[in-house]
């Protein structure tokens, strides 16, 4: 089985507008994502994506929309991983590890620079370490300096 290679994006100072950015690069290069968290945050994830930008339309869809739907929509936001996804990329915005994650080739984690959150990644960070992932980090501040 491949190993699946796991991304921590951390210090973003917005997670969801980190999200909508990478997102629209995804989008825009074609990539298929698929986005796991609570409904809560989905719906502001879904709002956000249709107003953060005005001259940007990030293509998405819930996991429920109807199949022509979804087979044309590059990004697809749902609460639990379905069996068989046909999505290459999983963005994790959820706080814990989503069973089934080993399904995908590249899972991303975005982490704020919020004590709990940063807790809570550790948490995952070594999950996925325990699991045999491929582990990388990107620090959002270290790039926006640079």
């Amino acid at each position: 089985m491949p190993v699946t290679n796991i991304e921590f994006h951390t210090q973003a100072p917005d997670r969801l507008l980190y999200a909508c950015r990478l997102l629209r690069k995804a989008a825009a290069g074609a990539a298929q994502v698929l986005v796991t968290a609570d409904m809560e945050t989905l719906d502001q994830l879904d709002r956000q994506l249709w107003a953060f930008s005005s001259t940007d339309f990030v293509p998405h869809c819930f996991q429920d929309a109807p199949s022509q739907v979804l087979d044309n929509s590059p990004i697809v936001l749902s609460p639990a991983l379905p069996a068989g996804a046909a999505q290459t990329i999983l963005l994790n915005l959820g706080s814990g590890v989503p069973a089934g994650f080993e399904q995908f080739a590249r899972v991303i984690e975005i982490v704020s620079d919020d004590a709990s959150d940063k807790l809570q990644a550790r948490r995952r960070w070594k999950h996925y370490a325990g699991s045999g992932c491929h582990l990388t980090s990107h620090d959002f501040q270290a790039r926006a300096a640079s």
